[in-house]
């Protein structure tokens, strides 16, 4: 896929206000700080379009992007429209207790009603090691039958040694609770690294969803 464009669209308070148009939609969610604005900034190819701070829990919003994808499809060029969804990231304790527990119930609300969700990219910080809220939130997903693809990110900030001894643990943690795990792309904001993967992924699934609307 190559992005030919990507714009703001909406900020919603909660999932009854997001877009209704009916185009697949792709959320990119993880705990604060874990990069998640640079690496949306490198896959739509459009530097500031999701704002990045090194305060963490500024997204408070379901922020709505709409990506145009110029894709080949039998010998011919054809155009993928689809929305990605930069929502709160979780695990920021700096807030106030109403304020997190608006924003889980914004979060819960949308993963369980939200019809248009296809699938979930849960961002994964690999310079630490297996983190409990990462895999308590990856289980909250599994456990509801939410599609999710995991994304490693800052794959450039460590040794490659430590970077691959953090995925190897935390694949090793979640394989004690499930049988299959969940599809996964390391990545890299600043070198670019993972992206083709990350939108050839898109491409696959938005034909998936095409072909399953046309029968």
């Amino acid at each position: 896929m190559i992005v030919k464009s990507a714009q703001f669209v909406v900020s919603s308070p909660n999932y009854r206000k997001c877009p209704q148009d009916g185009r697949p939609e792709y959320a990119f969610i993880g705990r604060s700080n874990v990069g998640k604005s640079s690496l949306i900034n490198m896959l739509t190819g459009v530097k500031g379009l999701a704002k990045t701070s090194g305060r963490p829990g500024k997204t408070q919003l379901i922020n709505h992007f709409l990506v145009v994808g110029e894709v080949e499809r039998a010998n011919r060029k054809e155009l993928d429209e689809w929305y990605l969804v930069d929502l709160p990231g979780y695990g920021y304790a700096r807030t106030s207790r109403s304020s997190r527990e608006a924003w889980d119930k914004m979060m819960r609300d949308y993963f369980l009603h939200r019809e248009q969700l296809t699938n979930t990219y849960v961002l994964i910080d690999s310079r630490v090691e297996p983190q409990r809220l990462d895999l308590e939130f990856i289980g909250f997903l599994g456990s509801n039958g939410v599609p999710l693809s995991i994304v490693f990110t800052k794959t450039d900030k460590e040794k490659q040694r430590e970077v691959m001894a953090n995925i190897k643990a935390f694949k090793q943690a979640l394989s004690e609770q499930w049988e299959e795990l969940p599809p996964m792309v390391l990545t890299s904001s600043l070198t670019g690294y993972g992206r083709e993967a990350l939108l050839e992924q898109i491409e696959q699934i938005n034909e998936m969803v095409k072909g399953e609307r046309e029968q």
